[in-house]
Order: structure tokens, then sequence, then C-alpha cells
């Protein structure tokens, strides 16, 4: 078969046959460049830098009230407090444990925010959050359990902490009880 420039009449007639039906594409713009990359929120992602600024360096939350000498509690104001009672002598049963030995502060908030989500995703209502009594830390204050303390009563799963019982854990851990998983 040898290459020609122009097509015979049988081979016009045939092409025109073949495309009888055809309609042409209609073009209302031409795009000479890849379409621009999806926007990022920077304002939001300001917002979330902001709040966790705030919640790791601003001052220590007024809501958070101490019971019985150093035991921390706190619960929600339109909870039940037989709750929190309930909660402090262990009549919850503990489903899940976070230890967060180790951690710095900005490591221990995104531990315990993913350790939060991932409970309520499996329906579990109490957990206990090992945060340390700070022997090891400076001045042997501990650092986390402040921290810990402020976090959790800003989440709006939480519903109440309180200390752990001297077994697990004492004044080195909180138990939480969090709300029920919405169906």
């Amino acid at each position: 078969m040898t290459r020609r420039d122009v097509p015979t009449a049988e081979e016009r007639a045939a092409f025109q046959e073949a495309v009888a039906d055809v309609e042409p594409l209609t073009w209302d713009r031409v795009h000479h460049q890849p379409p621009l990359p999806p926007a990022i929120p920077r304002q939001h992602l300001h917002d979330e830098a902001a709040a966790l600024d705030e919640s790791l360096h601003g001052p220590a939350l007024i809501d958070i009230y101490l019971e019985g000498g150093d035991e921390a509690a706190w619960r929600r104001d339109d909870l039940p407090k037989a709750w929190l009672r309930d909660l402090r002598r262990g009549r919850w049963v503990t489903q899940a444990k976070l230890d967060l030995h180790g951690l710095n502060r900005n490591q221990a908030r995104v531990a315990l925010v993913t350790f939060l989500v991932e409970c309520r995703h499996h329906g579990h209502r109490c957990v206990r959050i090992v945060h340390g009594k700070g022997l090891s830390s400076p001045g042997r204050e501990p650092v986390l359990k402040k921290l810990v303390l402020g976090w959790l009563s800003q989440r709006r799963e939480v519903l109440a902490f309180c200390q752990a019982r001297a077994a697990e854990g004492g004044a080195g851990a909180v138990v939480v009880l969090l709300a029920a998983p919405k169906s």
C-alpha cells in the first residue's frame, strides 16, 4: 500500500457515510493549562493552630475543680451528680486505656484526641488515661496532668472525669466517662 496525499472519491464517500450521524463538539472555552489545585482553607488551619496554642499555653480553666482534697473531678452541668459519684466508685467498667508516659505536651494532645475519637468510634463509654504523677518532671510537678484535665473538659464527648482509684493509677491517672456514640 502506497501513501497518497489526496483520498479517492470512493474513500471520501465511505468516510462521509461512516460519519454521517456524528454531531460536532462545541467548545465554550479552551483550557491551555491544567485546572487549579483545590483551595487550602488557610483561615481554618490558622484557627486550629491558634486553638491548639491557647489550649497548650493558655490560662488554667476555671471549670475544673478539686473535690475531696487533691482529687481532680469534673462533670458537665447537665449531668446528674450520681454519675460522677458512680464513676469515682468504679461502677463503670473501664473499656480502654491510654498511657501518655514519655510524651511531650504536643504529642500527648494528639494522642489524647486520637484515642477519644477511636474510643467513641468503638462505642466505649468509660476509659482511663494515664498521665503520670510527674515524679520525673522538673520540680516533680505533673505537667501533663493539668493539661489533660483541661483538654478533657473542652471535649464535647467527655461527660465527666475523676481521678482513678489507687489500683488503677491513683493521682497518675484519670477515669473518663464518654457520651454514647450517636446512631
